[in-house]
């Protein structure tokens, strides 16, 4: 909600958080113990995530479904949370409709002059348990036996209104009118509503398709824009390795090679600019990239100012937002799904520090990201940028947990890609905005690849043709005895070891798109190599993680014989000791090229 709100301010300008108001409605137990109320409160005074303020309205009913407050919170107040904020907060009688409304009034006239949240308690209570057919007697006796004979909120308001001189007759007759609207409702047909995308999705062609638009850009405007890229304000001093870095990535566009993972991913965001799409990218670190390569916002060495290059390319209203983020992965992730469910027109990005930080966001991507079509009918095109790969790290940096993703995907509901070189993701993140469909987009990215001396591509390749799913082995050797097939890091690890072992026999094809799977992409380029009759999966992970299960089921109606080599199945994504990550390793690509 929080992220739909700041899309929709943002689509307003500056006046937009006065005109959108974020209302939240909570439970007494879950404003106390779910981790996602804190990361909105801490949210809401950060610039890449404020929303002039939210007002919560805690509903107090006194059980979070069969557990006492005393069970459910250290503090005395459901609503102490808030206090992380200094914010205001109002306790209300939830029998007084009068004070609510003057608290209500006032907590609104509160947030519209200070732009700050504010919280309203109801102190309230469940006549009927947790749902109609409970029985809150069993566990909160005490409580039930002084609501039994309660009148309901209603009754006890029209008391007091005949105790300060109203008419009773005339709250009868209120009553009735109510009563009788209702049934006359309950009657009626429901109106028909058209099943469809409206409003600014109305140009969004349901479900997914499979085409694959125009991505190339010319190499005029990419050479334009990488001087654009590389152009600093008067006086302004950056780093003397970031000068460098501008001035090497505007160089390989104008000799039209090298162009490395972070030139290329900047290309990628300037020409959507250039062409009015906007961009907004967020996560822990991305400003500079955790790895290093990206450099979006730079800093002057003299006074601290800062300075987006990407902010200046921008047409017909485009924007570019980078944002650091708060150490949160729910509730950023949150948010970002949020904002792209407002801006279909738009690219919407969150990136992990690490791919297996999503662990702390998977109830975002299980509930939200990967069902939200099937259950709400409500797309969305935003994008995981997920950094993937077996590099001696342990076990917390290594797994964007490709398994789990593979799991989650049915009827087409999200793409699911591993680029192995910077055109390849150029690609791929244009084609996220000019296709026709919105699908969330899970982009297993790399680590070391962003510094590798062979992943580059010549400007060439991102002048022309689109994102390919499936990319075959360009090396002139003859028919290959076997053939690899991989997807990621590993491929340039195999590659090195043929080299060095001198095996023209192996062809090396990687796959590029994990779901869907082109399996005609795949028969087509095993039928260009001559159809090898030894076919292996190779992949850095172990049996029980990674795409293996996957694949073999898939390619079995092609390849029948098709047969893994991974690393032993294991409980952990990898083992903690360098040393023997780089064993693992070595046994891996011997087990790949073994006679």
């Amino acid at each position: 909600m929080e992220g739909k709100c700041r899309a929709r301010q943002h689509r307003y300008g500056n006046d937009g958080a006065r005109r959108v108001l974020p209302l939240l409605v909570h439970g007494d137990a879950a404003f106390a113990g779910q981790g996602s109320i804190m990361e909105v409160l801490n949210m809401s005074h950060l610039d890449g995530y404020s929303t002039g303020g939210t007002i919560h309205i805690v509903i107090n009913n006194q059980i979070g479904f069969t557990t006492l407050p005393r069970d459910a919170r250290s503090t005395r107040y459901a609503t102490d949370p808030a206090k992380l904020l200094a914010c205001p907060v109002f306790h209300v009688q939830g029998e007084s409709p009068e004070a609510a409304l003057h608290t209500i009034r006032l907590a609104l006239e509160y947030r519209q002059t200070f732009r700050r949240d504010v919280v309203v308690e109801l102190i309230c209570y469940r006549r009927h348990g947790h749902n109609e057919g409970d029985e809150p007697s069993f566990t909160q006796p005490l409580m039930y036996h002084n609501l039994v004979d309660r009148p309901s909120p209603n009754l006890i308001y029209a008391r007091t209104l005949e105790e300060s001189g109203h008419d009773g007759q005339q709250l009868a007759l209120v009553e009735r009118r109510v009563a009788d609207r209702l049934e006359h409702a309950r009657g009626k047909e429901p109106e028909p509503r058209p099943v469809g995308y409206r409003d600014q999705w109305s140009a969004v062609h349901p479900g997914y398709r499979e085409e694959n638009p125009d991505t190339g850009v010319t190499g005029e405007l990419l050479l334009n824009l990488s001087r654009q890229l590389a152009a600093l304000p008067p006086g302004f001093v950056p780093h003397a390795k970031i000068q460098t870095l501008l001035q090497k990535r505007f160089e390989s566009v104008l000799k039209g090679k090298d162009i490395d993972w972070g030139n290329a991913e900047s290309l990628a965001y300037a020409s959507l600019l250039h062409d009015g799409i906007p961009v907004r990218i967020s996560g822990q670190d991305s400003r500079r990239g955790t790895f290093n390569h990206r450099h979006c916002q730079i800093h002057d060495i003299n006074d601290g100012s800062t300075f987006m290059p990407l902010q200046t390319v921008g047409r017909h209203g485009a924007t570019f937002q980078a944002w650091n983020s708060l150490l949160s992965e729910s509730g950023v992730l949150g948010f970002e799904y949020g904002y792209s469910l407002e801006v279909p027109e738009g690219l919407t990005i969150w990136e992990a520090q690490f791919g297996d930080f999503a662990n702390g966001a998977q109830v975002i991507i299980d509930q939200f990201i990967s069902s939200g079509e099937t259950k709400w009918n409500r797309a969305s095109g935003l994008v995981m940028l997920l950094p993937h790969g077996y590099e001696g790290q342990g076990a917390e940096h290594s797994s964007a947990r490709i398994e789990r993703f593979l799991q989650l995907c049915a009827g087409d509901n999200m793409v699911l890609a591993q680029p192995s070189t910077p055109a390849q993701f150029f690609h791929l993140i244009r084609r996220q905005v000019l296709q026709s469909f919105r699908k969330p987009l899970v982009v297993f990215t790399p680590k070391s690849l962003l510094r590798h001396p062979s992943c580059i591509s010549p400007l060439q390749e991102c002048i022309e043709g689109t994102f390919r799913t499936v990319l075959p082995d360009t090396s002139e050797s003859a028919p290959p005895r076997r053939i690899l097939l991989c997807s990621g890091k590993i491929a340039y690890e195999l590659r090195s070891a043929r080299a060095e072992r001198s095996r023209h026999d192996v062809a090396i094809v990687t796959v590029e798109q994990l779901y869907p799977l082109d399996r005609v992409g795949i028969a087509a380029t095993l039928a260009g190599l001559g159809g090898a009759a030894d076919i292996c999966w190779v992949q850095e992970e172990p049996e029980n993680m990674g795409a293996w299960y996957m694949i073999q089921r898939s390619l079995a109606p092609i390849i029948p014989s098709l047969r893994g080599v991974t690393r032993p199945a294991d409980a952990c994504p990898a083992v903690g000791s360098h040393h023997l990550h780089a064993q693992q390793q070595a046994a891996l690509i011997d087990e790949a090229f073994a006679p």
